[in-house]
């Protein structure tokens, strides 16, 4: 079965940088959609930034300009480059990969429900 494991979450000083990876087994990372979530605690879990099947990415208002994804193709590796961090980004951070196509376009990437493979999380702690 499809395996998603998250890395590279810490604590980090506002202002400061983390590049979390998703390491995947048995998926091609160029063939369907990936995306990054986060849950804080006492909230819901909301998209943050996605990755289309032709290499289209997605952004949320929170997300545009400070972070990126990509994707490795030969590691099959998702990975998220968060810059300027701000105390409002200390979340659990997941991985997520549909098990088909892609299903929907443009914004509806950031929605949880088209999701079918999720890893465990890896937290982010940014501090003032």
């Amino acid at each position: 079965q499809v395996q998603l494991l998250e890395s590279g979450g810490g604590s980090v000083q506002a202002g400061g940088s983390l590049r979390l990876s998703c390491v995947t087994s048995k998926y091609d990372v160029s063939r369907h959609c990936m995306a990054w979530f986060r849950q804080a605690p006492g909230k819901e879990r909301e998209g943050v930034a996605a990755v289309g099947g032709a290499g289209d990415t997605r952004y949320a208002d929170i997300a545009k300009g400070r972070f990126t994804i990509s994707r490795d193709t030969a590691a099959n590796t998702l990975y998220l480059q968060m810059n300027s961090l701000n105390p409002g980004d200390t979340a659990a951070y997941y991985c997520a990969a549909t098990r088909g196509l892609c299903p929907v376009s443009g914004d509806d990437a950031l929605e949880e429900y088209i999701y079918n493979y999720w890893g465990h999380g890896t937290r982010v702690a940014v501090s003032s």
